[in-house]
């Protein structure tokens, strides 16, 4: 069984899409689990408002919304268990998706999604993240070192030029829309870190990768796969099923 966190709302759609069709078409048995195990759809400016001139940068591409699209249509996605009904037992592995507006925050600040990444950590599952999804991971504290999972790991997420601009592109009638805190995702994630040097920022160029072209920028450490942005969720996917499968060996 693998599990995919999902907030209340408003995480991305092609994080959460892309790795899920990936996962169900090489035969992984795949569970949502939400706050309250209610069911949880993408942040719909990504979904449905768009960004005026602006969407054909900043909105998903067509293929990804396909994902999205079967995503919530499945029977997995419309019987969610919460948080607290995870048995990290008999799960295989996790997947923390990302999103930028305020309903991630359900995810990010949840005490429980925390000691289930600490648990996942402590027993070596595989973990994927993405952008956001990756201040999960920083906050989740093991209470038997004091530090968080990813302190002494090498990791990415989303960069600060990635994140900055999205903001000032937005900012005149969106304002915070982009800042989810105060802090930058890198900002933050770097402080947990046992060096600074281990967030990998990669280019920071805004090309995306696609299902045959899987250009994207992973990092992985261990068991531990992490990605930026949407751009890099093809590779992310590929990178994640062949880590699982070389588990089940």
């Amino acid at each position: 069984m693998i599990i995919i966190l999902l907030p209340s709302s408003d995480y991305d759609p092609t994080e959460s899409g892309v790795i899920w069709q990936a996962l169900v078409d090489n035969g992984f048995e795949v569970q949502f689990a939400t706050p309250n195990g209610e069911k949880s759809y993408a942040d719909k400016r990504l979904t449905e408002i768009g960004f005026s001139l602006l969407s054909p940068l900043l909105m998903p591409q067509k293929p990804a919304m396909k994902c999205y699209n079967a995503m919530i249509a499945s029977k997995a996605f419309q019987q969610p268990i919460s948080y607290q009904q995870v048995d990290i037992d008999n799960v295989q592995g996790l997947h923390v998706p990302g999103g930028h507006a305020q309903g991630m925050k359900t995810l990010i600040e949840s005490s429980t999604a925390q000691k289930l990444i600490v648990d996942a950590f402590k027993k070596d599952l595989p973990v994927a993240t993405v952008c956001h999804g990756v201040l999960l991971l920083a906050r989740s504290i093991d209470s038997d070192t004091g530090q968080s999972v990813l302190h002494g790991r090498k990791t990415t997420g989303l960069i600060k030029p990635m994140e900055l601009a999205a903001w000032a592109m937005t900012w005149l009638w969106l304002k915070n829309y982009y800042r989810t805190y105060n802090i930058s995702v890198a900002t933050e994630v770097k402080r947990v870190l046992k060096s600074a040097k281990d967030f990998k920022q990669g280019s920071i160029l805004p090309i995306k990768d696609s299902v045959r072209k899987l250009n994207g920028f992973v990092v992985q450490d261990g068991n531990y796969l992490s990605g930026r942005w949407p751009g890099d969720c093809y590779t992310l996917a590929q990178r994640f099923i062949d880590l699982l499968k070389s588990k089940k060996i």
